[in-house]
This record gives C-alpha cells, structure tokens and sequence, in this order.
C-alpha cells in the first residue's frame, strides 16, 4: 500500500546501518565519562574505555558498509552516519586532550599533551574543511572516500587507541615513542585526504556566485 504522505516508514528509517549510527552517537558521552572519570583507576580506567572506543569504532567501520551491501541507504542515514562520525572525532579528541593534560606527571608527557592539541586541531580543521567543501559545491557532486580517505580513518582509529593503551605497557609509557609514531601517521594520512577532497571539490565551486 502507498504511503499518501511520503513519510517514511520507521522501519526503513531505522534500519540495521541507522540504529549502528545511533548507537555510536550514544556511546561517545559514555566514553568521555569514563576516560575523565575513571582516570585514577590505574588499569581498569584505561581499560574500560579503551573497550567502549573500539565498541564506537567497531560501528563506524560496520554501518557504511551494510548499508552499502544490501541497499539500506536512506536520507536519515545520510545525516546520521556523518554527524556521529564528527561527534566521535569532535569527542573522542577534546576527551583525549583533557585525559592526557590530567594525567600528566612528568615534563614528557606535558609535551605529549602540547604534540596531540596539534594534531587534533588538524584533524578538526580538515573535518570543517571537507565539510565546507561539501556545502560549496552544493550537493552537484559526490565525492566517495579514497584509498587515504579510509588510511585516515583507520589511522585515527588505531593511533585513539595507541595513545589510551600506552600506559600500560612498559617503556613506552614513558618515553611515549608508539604515540608520536601514530600521531605523525594520523597527521600526514588527514592532511593528504584532505588535499584529495579539496582537489575533487574544486573544479566544482562556482567562484563567480
């Protein structure tokens, strides 16, 4: 039967690749409050949120792909799915910064702190960047994620989790070289697909508006 109204139905709406979007949308606040909260928990305070970001990652790597394979595109999806990815980049990066400036005991892991606010603000900057270019050429044009587009992601994804895990394992706690190597991976991975999206974009604005 025909829907007179053309509204959607929920079950279209909220499908398997929709209510993964929600959920990561959920989960991010839940991993803010225990990494700045748990922090004096030496073990389980790493732990347990290290856990929930794989948990949030795990659904961003998942909903693209489903909807993708079994035809579940929808134009709620299509808002959903990018606004919780900022939200977790937006989140997952001030949470991480304030964890690592609490956490700070010595003069290196001042630095390490002072190093990441950097590379969040490059991650950020692309992120606003992308979108801009997004709302410029006013959806003539749609530009699928690059080979470095999904390096970036999973670079992000890995170096998040890297940085949280790194006070557990001896040496690098210290010294923090596996952070700066991941950080230095996440950083050149966002700045060179973000040159990719504005290559692409380009030749689409219309300056002359």
């Amino acid at each position: 039967m025909t829907n007179p109204n053309n509204v959607k139905e929920p079950s279209k709406v909220l499908n398997l690749p929709n209510i993964l979007s929600l959920i990561r949308v959920f989960l991010v606040p839940i991993f803010v409050a225990s990494l700045i909260f748990m922090r004096h928990i030496s073990v389980w305070g790493i732990i347990v949120p290290t856990i929930i970001y794989i948990l949030t990652a795990f659904t961003d790597m998942l909903d693209g792909q489903i909807a993708r394979r079994n035809n579940l595109v929808t134009e709620f999806g299509k808002f959903i799915d990018p606004l919780a990815d900022k939200f977790m980049v937006i989140g997952s990066g001030i949470a991480i910064t304030l964890w690592l400036v609490l956490r700070a005991v010595s003069a290196a892991d001042v630095i390490l702190a002072c190093v990441y606010v950097f590379v969040v603000l490059v991650i950020l900057f692309r992120e606003l960047a992308v979108t801009g270019l997004r709302l410029a050429v006013g959806g003539k044009v749609d530009v699928a994620a690059s080979i470095f587009g999904k390096m970036k992601t999973v670079s992000q994804m890995v170096g998040t989790v890297v940085i949280l895990v790194e006070p557990l394992i001896p040496f690098f706690s210290e010294n923090h070289i596996l952070s700066y190597v991941m950080m230095a991976i996440m950083t050149l991975t966002t700045i060179y697909s973000g040159i990719e999206y504005l290559k692409a974009y380009l030749p689409h604005i219309d300056f002359s508006k």
